[in-house]
């Protein structure tokens, strides 16, 4: 409350014990009328007081949650309705706004995101993570929520979701958002959506929630020309009117440079934070906030300084929520402080770990392993941090169908993509990704052998959830292994790697892990890259005596099509090797990775 006036602060629709008190933001309206349920869609009985800010403020003591409403705003270009901007709720992307209720028992939830070297995270697309039953189904954040069970048992505990904002129609990958503080009403809407955060955290599971400020819409959109006045024919207030509205999604890139815009999304981020409890933001495609075009070209310092903006005000009002961007340019100043004039992210996506990664995967003919590159990744990090990257080898976008994409199994083999060729190389590389420094990330339905491309419009099959029972169970185990459960592998959350060991001819990389060092810290994770099983074959070790297998990916219980190659304990005599002092024999299957660590 502005004491000064009696006027309630904030934009929108804002609840209060009196009523409900408005404000909207329209800088070249000549009047505005807010119009809505509690005053029967009468232009007449509540005609917005204009501040002297651009912004236009009323109070309806009538008004309630529940009640639909618009504003019409008299214009130089005639009477135009319009949705709010600031709508919490709306009845569809084309229909009304609806007063918010903002009382939600969230009964004490008080959880906190783990580290963030301790994080294991989960893409999901909200209308596809679900079995389908019949019928032309869209998942919800109900049939969600009851695979939650699922994944904390998996040991995720970290789900990054796909947006959510309401966009045009009820299929979407959620990358065109209409109105941006609206939760999707098809998933749910905004109580179905504070309920799945909330019975996430009952389960140890944060939530990172994909948001779009590189780009509105573009289709569908009140915002566009919101309040009459526009430039070269493009968007108006909320959007740049020149050849900076560009993107490749439409003219529809958001004017950085207004302080008001910048408000509007830095508004919209908090309010997942504070209102929905979400632990954390992943800003899609900030290449495209921070500069014109991709590859960089023309600068947009404004878009910088809305990023720095954004992330120092995360970092000062809640710590220990991460925010994670998606620039793919390999830009260390993504992550680094704003203090030092960086944008200040938490963390990015590297998309080098997957071209590597997937490459050495996909080769059809063992020599052609780029293993050099796959060494080069491992060690890889921004600014001195290895969890200044998200690490991973499937996103939405690295196997969707309409990009002409493929699961990793079905680059694999594409004539079979669960038979024995598409389960040993994909589990390999399924091991190095949870077994690397950075933040492991899994997208939907790999730990059991989704051959599909994503598609908005199919659901994961989990029969193969079933099926493929053993290989869920060999992510289960490596997940455990990286999250330190049993005590004995603390190096796989440490910053530490050494890859010692590089054998491009036989195919075979290995790599030290460690935290501070010692017993139940030191982890040596070796890699089989070729279709040879290897015995008797040596690598080195940081420290001698008894070193225990914690982790075989060719063991039969997995699958029925693994060899079960007899791996076993290892034993370091002394010796230089790998330049280590001491080294082992052993034994390794084809395309599998062995763990090793030391007991105290």
């Amino acid at each position: 409350m502005n004491p000064d006036n009696g006027k309630v602060d904030g934009m929108g629709a804002i609840p209060r014990p009196d009523g409900v008190a408005f404000r909207v933001w329209a800088p070249n309206a000549r009047q505005v009328a807010l119009v809505g349920t509690f005053n029967a869609w009468d232009s007449s009985r509540h005609v917005m007081e204009h501040e002297g800010n651009g912004c236009w403020y009323a109070k309806v003591p009538e008004a309630a949650a529940g009640h639909e409403y618009r504003y019409l705003l008299t214009t130089s270009a005639g009477n135009i309705w319009r949705m709010d901007p600031y709508a919490r709720q709306v009845t569809d992307s084309n229909g009304n706004a609806v007063v918010p209720d903002p009382v939600f028992d969230w009964e004490g939830d008080r959880f906190r995101m783990p580290p963030w070297n301790e994080l294991v995270v989960y893409e999901m697309h909200l209308g596809t993570f679900h079995a389908r039953h019949g019928g032309d189904q869209v998942g919800t954040f109900a049939t969600a929520a009851a695979r939650l069970k699922y994944l904390a048992e998996l040991g995720i505990n970290a789900i990054e979701l796909m947006p959510i904002a309401e966009f045009e129609g009820s299929r979407s990958w959620g990358y065109n958002p209409a109105h941006l503080f609206a939760v999707e009403t098809t998933y749910g809407g905004s109580r179905a959506f504070k309920a799945f955060v909330k019975e996430c955290h009952a389960h140890g599971i944060a939530v990172i929630l994909d948001v779009v400020y590189n780009h509105l819409g573009p289709n569908h959109l009140d915002l566009w020309r919101f309040d009459g006045w526009s430039n070269n024919g493009l968007g108006g207030i909320y959007f740049y009117n020149d050849g900076r509205a560009r993107t490749p999604w439409g003219h529809t890139r958001p004017d950085y440079g207004r302080p008001e815009v910048r408000r509007f999304l830095r508004d919209n981020a908090l309010m997942w934070l504070d209102e929905y409890h979400v632990d954390g933001l992943r800003c899609d495609a900030t290449n495209y906030i921070r500069a014109v075009s991709e590859a960089g070209g023309q600068d947009i310092p404004e878009g910088w300084l809305f990023l720095q903006e954004l992330n120092r005000e995360v970092r000062q009002r809640y710590a220990g929520r991460i925010t994670i961007a998606e620039d793919l340019q390999h830009n260390w100043r993504l992550t680094q402080d704003t203090g030092h004039g960086g944008a200040g992210f938490g963390s990015q996506w590297d998309a080098a770990f997957l071209c590597a990664l997937r490459a050495a995967a996909v080769a059809s003919y063992d020599e052609c392993r780029p293993l050099r590159r796959v060494k080069e990744v491992l060690g890889a990090r921004y600014n001195h941090d290895a969890f200044q990257r998200v690490i991973y080898t499937e996103s939405h976008d690295d196997v969707a169908c309409g990009s002409g994409k493929n699961r990793l199994t079905h680059d694999i083999s594409p004539g079979d993509p669960t038979g024995w060729h598409s389960q040993k190389r994909s589990t390999l590389a399924a091991a190095v990704l949870l077994t690397a420094p950075g933040i492991p990330m899994l997208f939907q339905g790999q730990e059991f052998l989704e051959s599909r491309s994503f598609s908005d419009a199919v659901p994961l099959d989990w029969g193969r959830c079933e099926r493929h029972r053993g290989l869920v169970h060999l992510h289960r185990d490596l997940i455990a292994l990286r999250l330190n459960r049993a005590g004995v592998t603390r190096g796989l959350c440490g910053q530490h790697v050494n890859v010692h060991h590089l054998n491009e001819g036989g195919q075979v990389v290995a790599y030290h892990r460690w935290d501070r060092s010692g017993p139940r810290d030191d982890v040596i994770v070796v890699a089989n890259f070729s279709h040879r099983a290897y015995h008797n074959y040596v690598v080195g070790l940081p420290r001698g005596g008894p070193w225990r297998l914690r982790f075989n990916s060719d063991w039969r219980g997995y699958s029925s099509l693994f060899g079960g190659t007899l791996s076993g304990d290892c034993h370091a005599g002394g010796g230089w090797y790998d330049q280590l002092p001491f080294h082992a024999a052993l034994t390794i299957g084809p395309y599998s990775v062995l763990v090793f660590s030391q007991d105290g």
